[in-house]
């Protein structure tokens, strides 16, 4: 199992990141989707809004990140109904994990693996990243990740070297951008397009979305 997981990270053509700032999350990811090393779809959007509060963004088997994040949304509408209250982001990551842990322990000819970010607002005002790799673990993210797509060595590299605890919203949006840049311009699994998201204590926004055009000059 931990080989076979192992060799589907390495296989997650994709990069999707986010950013702890002081005032709020940054969420990013590309919008390339491959088979292999044939590019499938140009415009594939990877980071998705779960309500008004929450950000999911998935790396791994395209299928399996749409179907984790409509699981997830319906889990959390439903929890939401029979509680009368928002579920907090450590309860939507638990859930999320739950989710995870299973798709890859069911038999089936195709896994579903996908690891995750899930970012978002509680309702006491606190902001929380966190991370779930493809095994189901959860890990809250105090400064920054870029899960486990291929890109992610180019983008912790940055990351690494540029963040710093008391950067903004603002300044987080211009380190994703660049992480981007980087990892579109050296991960085959990467490119086409950049969308960035922030989270604030005035909602969901998205900072930036722009598409990466190759051309003949």
């Amino acid at each position: 199992m931990d080989q076979e997981l192992k060799n589907s990270i390495l296989k997650s053509g994709t990069t999707i990141l986010g950013i702890v700032c002081k005032d709020g999350i940054v969420m990013a990811s590309d919008r390339q989707s491959t088979a292999g090393t044939i590019v499938m779809k140009k415009n594939k959007e990877k980071t998705i809004p779960l309500g008004d509060n929450m950000l999911y963004s998935g790396a791994g088997l395209a299928a399996a990140i749409q179907k984790t994040a409509k699981v997830l949304q319906a889990e959390l509408r439903l929890k939401e109904l029979r509680s009368k209250s928002k579920p907090t982001l450590k309860e939507a990551s638990s859930l999320l994990g739950n989710i995870i842990y299973n798709n890859v322990r069911q038999f089936t000819r195709i896994e579903d693996i996908v690891g995750a970010l899930l970012g978002g607002l509680n309702e006491d005002g606190t902001f929380e990243l966190y991370t779930i790799d493809p095994a189901g673990h959860i890990d809250l993210v105090e400064d920054y990740d870029a899960s486990v797509g291929s890109g992610m060595p180019f983008s912790l590299g940055l990351l690494e070297r540029q963040y710093k605890k008391t950067m903004s919203v603002k300044e987080g949006v211009e380190l994703a951008k660049e992480c981007l840049l980087s990892s579109t311009q050296r991960d085959t699994g990467s490119g086409y397009g950049v969308d960035i998201f922030t989270i604030t204590k005035q909602g969901i926004t998205k900072a930036l979305e722009k598409e990466i055009i190759s051309e003949l000059k």
